[in-house]
């Protein structure tokens, strides 16, 4: 079974970094678009940034753009976001999800299973 674990959040201040994880188990060899989400207390759910099959194309949220940046270690089986001048308004939990056609896409239905989240906290 397919299955994707995040890992990497924590309490940080703004200005700070983080390097977010997203580690693939299962059919590995089947390679598919990753997305980033998170979800805020008390918000909806919002794309954050994604990568397609072949790490060619990668796509930004307007609000991390420039900030936030999706790399990948294939031999891990793991795709990064690194996630710099953080501010109080990116805290939340962040997943990561599988988009089985290897596309990626900011909409979630696209996504065919998804992590457990990590927390994210960015405090002023």
């Amino acid at each position: 079974q397919e299955q994707l674990v995040e890992s990497g959040g924590g309490l940080v201040q703004a200005g700070d970094s983080l390097r977010l994880s997203c580690a693939a188990s299962g059919r590995t060899s089947r390679r598919y678009a990753i997305g980033w989400f998170r979800q805020a207390p008390g918000k909806e759910r919002e794309f954050v940034a994604a990568v397609n099959w072949s790490g060619g194309a990668t796509y930004y949220a307007d609000s991390v753009k420039g900030r936030f940046t999706i790399s990948s270690d294939n031999a891990k089986n793991t795709l990064y976001l690194q996630m710099n001048s953080l501010k109080p308004e990116d805290t939340g939990v962040y997943y990561c999800a599988a988009d089985l056609w290897g596309v990626g896409s900011y909409r979630e239905e696209v996504y065919d299973f998804w992590g457990q989240g990590t927390q994210v906290t960015v405090s002023s």
